[in-house]
This record gives structure tokens, C-alpha cells and sequence, in this order.
């Protein structure tokens, strides 16, 4: 009688750890990034034994959630963590706090330390790469959960993410080109992929923010959902309309009330207190309905959608790598120290007119340019 056990064929059963990096990158101190182990919830709200959801959190509150070097490593670290782990059904991105999910860099390190030191901010931008690509090659699906603003390089790193669960209150758009830089961190590379063309561009250089509902509606998130309570009950976010009427021939859904509503609005929300039930309901969901999804074939299908993202962002990340780093000699060094410098001179953006009257006359790159158009000191 053949024997079919192949017990005779050499065999490994100690599981190996394939974390690429340790847990001290991972910090609950402020600026950081903590990451997180929570249990998969069933449709009743009941802990699964033995699969979990990776909550990689950014923890940098008062300064919006903005991405210190140091936590750009741990989100690095975050992601190849979730990536390697068997027990991880889905990683779950977000932040501390109900004001912000990111804005972005952070323009105090930006100014201070690579601010004219263009190879510092390559080798830095190289890191922002790693951290982008950590999130669209990792082997489970992203969900970004928006607790607050979505801006700048905020916006970028979560558009990387699979899908969006959204805070009604977030607001989402792009910084760059008023702050001496241009968002070439995914931006120009994902928002055709969300949006219209034309959107995508107006959006990009605009430097515009659009709520979450017109975001939803325009298709770059999944869903927006309400956060405040007042009296027991949650309310949509009263400072946008969330109608679907035409107003002087356009939509106007997600769109900012009147001018006259604005301090009534502001009243509510004053009054009101910030609830994320709602949200975290979403969020599980999302994460109990991948739980029940063959784990090899969503990944599959997630990955075949994501490489479209990838196509463009693969092609451009290094040449926009270059271009970041030289600008740092450039507008970004005006516009990133504007920024940094709002307490001592009260504005954070140049004198543009100034300077484009300067660019004008051929004025040099020099002390008494930036002299010019950066604003002075408050007596």
C-alpha cells in the first residue's frame, strides 16, 4: 500500500518573524506614532479570537498631526509591521485628536533644518517615498479614517490608502503652491485617478479646501459620516450644505453655507461635543466585511486597483524627488519659513506680488529678495 503522508519530507513548523524593524520606533509620546492591536469585531459587536485590525495612529496634535522625520520612519515601521502579520485582517490609519488627521510635513522641521540643505531633504524625501509605498504595498487593505483636516501632504498619504471613512467635519485639499512647494508627494500623481481632470488640477493648485461631503460626492472618499452630538443625537456638519440643489446653475451639496449662517453654525458646533461612534462603526464594519472575503483574493483585487495608483506615482516619485529637494534652495525656502514664522510676523505667505514683481526685474535669489517679500516682525 503506497504511503500518501509525505511524513518522510523535511519540514519547518516554527513560524518565522518576518518584521522587518522592532517596536521602538512605536512611541504613545507626543510627537509620534502608535500603533495598535484591536480585536475584529463580529456584525453584533463581539471580539473574534485571534484576528485583529492594525490601528496606526499619528500622534502629533498640536501641530495638526504634521509627519516629524522621526514619525515618517514609524509609519514606515507601522505598515511593514501590519503587512507581516498573520493575525492582521486590515490596517486602520489615523490620528489623535478631532481637529486633524495630517496636514502634512512638518513646516517647523521643514524650515528650520531643510530649508537650504537640499541633500538633507532628499535623503528625507526618500524616507516620504518608503512611507507612501508602504502603504500601497502593504499585504492588507487601508482604510484612512479622517478625524479632522485632510490637507497637503496629509491628503497624499491618505489618498495612498485603499478606502476613506471620513469625519463630516474633515476638510480635504492641497497646500503646495502657497507654501513654496508643489504637491508632488502622490497629489499630482492619485487626484486624476479620484477626480475629474479638471478638478484634480483646480483642486491641485487652487489650494482650496472642500468638505467631506463634496468629497463624496466628487468620489474621493467612501463615506462621510456625522460626529457631533447635541442632546443625545448626532447632527450633520452645519457649516456646509447637504442639499442636492442647484444655486445659480450648480450644485451646491458640500458646499459652505451663506455668509449670514456662518456665526450660527459655529454657535452649534460650540455647543455641540465630538462623538466617533458613528465613524468606528464604519470602520469595523468595513473590517468584518473584508474578514469574510477570502484573504488572498481581496488582496488581488486590491492590488490590481491599486497599481494604477502605483503606475503614476512609480514613474514620477524619483524626478519629483529631485525637483523637492532643489526647491528647498528656492520657494520653499521662503514659503515653508512665511509659514513657520506666522507667530513673529503675523502672516505665514510671502508678498507674492512682491515677488513676482522682483522675478519680473531679474532680481537674484538672495538675502534681499527674501528680506522683501517675507513678512517682518510685529513691533
Amino acid at each position: 500500500m503506497t504511503d500518501m503522508s509525505l511524513s518522510w519530507l523535511p519540514r519547518e513548523n516554527t513560524l518565522k518573524d518576518h518584521q522587518l524593524f522592532d517596536n521602538q520606533r512605536f512611541s504613545d509620546s507626543a510627537p509620534g506614532v502608535i500603533y495598535e492591536a484591536r480585536p475584529v469585531l463580529d456584525a453584533n459587536g463581539a471580539a473574534v479570537d485571534g484576528l485583529f485590525s492594525a490601528w496606526i495612529w499619528l500622534n502629533n496634535p498640536t501641530q495638526y498631526n504634521s509627519y516629524t522625520t522621526d514619525m515618517v520612519k514609524a509609519i514606515i515601521a507601522g505598515f511593514q509591521k501590519a503587512s507581516s502579520d498573520r493575525t492582521i485582517v486590515a490596517v486602520v490609519f489615523t490620528a489623535v485628536g478631532d481637529k486633524a488627521f495630517c496636514t502634512g510635513g512638518n513646516t517647523v522641521e521643514y524650515a528650520s533644518y531643510y530649508a537650504k540643505r537640499p541633500n538633507e531633504y532628499g535623503e528625507y524625501m526618500d524616507l516620504f517615498n518608503a512611507m507612501v509605498d508602504g502603504i500601497l504595498n502593504c499585504k492588507k487593505p487601508v482604510i484612512c479614517r479622517v478625524n479632522g483636516m485632510r490637507v497637503g501632504g496629509g491628503q497624499e498619504i491618505g489618498m495612498a490608502c485603499d478606502i476613506t471613512v471620513s469625519s463630516d467635519m474633515a476638510i480635504y485639499g492641497q497646500a503646495g503652491p502657497k507654501h513654496g512647494s508643489a504637491p508632488d508627494g502622490g497629489s499630482t500623481d492619485f487626484l486624476p485617478w479620484f477626480l475629474s481632470m479638471e478638478d484634480a488640477l483646480y483642486n491641485c493648485v487652487s489650494c482650496e479646501t472642500w468638505s467631506a461631503y463634496k468629497m463624496k460626492m466628487k468620489g474621493l472618499i467612501t463615506k462621510a459620516v456625522p460626529v457631533l452630538k447635541k442632546d443625545g443625537k448626532f447632527i450633520r456638519n452645519p457649516q456646509v450644505k447637504t442639499a442636492d440643489y442647484l444655486e445659480d446653475g450648480e450644485i451646491v451639496y458640500g458646499e459652505p453655507v451663506a455668509a449670514a449662517d456662518v456665526a450660527k453654525a459655529k454657535e452649534l458646533i460650540a455647543s455641540a461635543t465630538v462623538d466617533f461612534e458613528l465613524l468606528d462603526k464604519e470602520v469595523n464594519g468595513l473590517i468584518w466585511k473584508f474578514s469574510n472575503l477570502f484573504p488572498h483574493c481581496l488582496m488581488k483585487s486590491i492590488d490590481g486597483i491599486r497599481g494604477k495608483k502605483k503606475f503614476f506615482w512609480d514613474q514620477m516619485k524619483l524626478p519629483n524627488r529631485h525637483w523637492l529637494a532643489a526647491n528647498m534652495n528656492f520657494e520653499a525656502y521662503l514659503g515653508f519659513n512665511a509659514f513657520s514664522t506666522k507667530k513673529i510676523t503675523g502672516k505665514d505667505l510671502i508678498d507674492f506680488i512682491k515677488y513676482r514683481q522682483m522675478m519680473a526685474e531679474g532680481a537674484p535669489m538672495d538675502d534681499a529678495l527674501t528680506s522683501a517679500v517675507l513678512g517682518k516682525p510685529k513691533a
